[in-house]
């Protein structure tokens, strides 16, 4: 099936799964389906206790995707996040967002200018009721600053740590959709399961994500750990985790971790690398003495992701862009796997 074609047909599951009534009125999880009623939702987080007393009516959204949970239940956002990585044409939307307001006939939100932090005046100017940022980096600054504004759904966690699925959770039961984020999150589930079946060969292969690779300074190699949700995705996928990555995980609750070149023998347990970047880096790592030695730089076991168009964020997995892009980033870890 084209990939549009499976994403219309992943959301329209979805909202049957309740009733369209259900996805304009509260859940079991708010009061009640279709009964009017809301009781309030109390949700913690790890930036605090979030309590929604109303049904949110003006839906915001901060910080990469949030915006994707309430287009794919069919709400529309009064303001999201600007896409600043994969954007192909600059108009700070993502392909799949485009096509989802195409779907429900809304017009582009308010889009949040976020290259140098949450803009709170921008947010504020959307009035809305509830802030959703399951999946974020805010600071507790910045979450204490946006709680003056509306309800903020914050992070269970770590920061940029949060699971798609419990992205889905959350920000669905934020707004009285919990039932709708289940029958998502399962939908989701099965489409993913149905494409890895077709690609045998990846099953039981080790990966680990290479980022922020500066091919003129070789000398450290920076990796994604198993908090970070790419590093997560690779599990749905069929691949495992590296003793290694999951060893240097467990010292730490950051993101990504920087380890020494001389060190990069500790990776001999990846079978494939997954990394942003051009054919200029991929030749740097096979001409560094150090790096080259790697098993899966030695057999060209490589996923190089194109960091400027939207297949780049294909390693990040979020409600709409994961029916876009499933299938290419799946070729692309079958031909590694191939070379492993």
């Amino acid at each position: 099936m084209p990939r549009a074609s499976r994403l219309v047909a992943l959301s329209t599951a979805a909202l049957l799964a309740c009733g369209l009534a259900a996805c304009s009125s509260p859940s079991s999880d708010g009061g009640g389906e279709g009964s009017g009623d809301w009781e309030p939702i109390t949700i913690e987080h790890a930036l605090g206790t979030t309590t929604i007393d109303a049904k949110p009516e003006r839906v915001a959204t901060v910080n990469w995707a949030n915006h994707e949970v309430p287009l794919a239940l069919g709400v529309v956002p009064v303001g999201m996040a600007s896409a600043d990585f994969g954007d192909d044409d600059g108009d700070g939307v993502l392909p799949w967002v485009e096509e989802r307001l195409t779907e429900l006939d809304a017009e582009t939100p308010t889009l949040f200018d976020e290259t140098d932090g949450i803009d709170f005046e921008a947010v504020a100017d959307t009035r809305p009721d509830v802030i959703l940022a399951a999946y974020s980096g805010l600071t507790q600054e910045d979450y204490d600053t946006l709680s003056e504004i509306a309800p903020v759904v914050a992070y269970p966690e770590t920061a940029w740590g949060t699971p798609w699925r419990e992205m889905i959770e959350l920000n669905s039961r934020a707004l009285g959709m919990a039932d709708e984020g289940a029958q998502l999150i399962s939908d989701l589930e099965g489409e993913i399961a149905d494409s890895v079946a077709e690609y045998p060969e990846i099953e039981g292969r080790s990966a680990m994500f290479l980022t922020h690779v500066d091919s003129s300074d070789l000398s450290e190699v920076s990796f994604y750990t198993t908090h970070d949700t790419r590093a997560q995705f690779f599990a749905d996928l069929g691949l495992e985790t590296p003793e290694s990555i999951a060893t240097a995980s467990e010292e730490t609750d950051q993101f990504s971790l920087t380890r020494s070149a001389e060190r990069a023998d500790a990776f001999n347990d990846v079978d494939i690398i997954v990394t942003y970047g051009g054919d200029d880096l991929v030749r740097s790592l096979e001409e560094d003495p150090l790096l080259s030695q790697m098993p899966a730089v030695a057999d060209g076991a490589v996923v190089n992701l194109p960091g400027e168009e939207p297949l780049g964020t294909a390693a990040n997995p979020t409600p709409l862009s994961i029916s876009w892009v499933l299938e290419d980033y799946l070729e692309l870890l079958s031909a590694a796997a191939g070379e492993a």
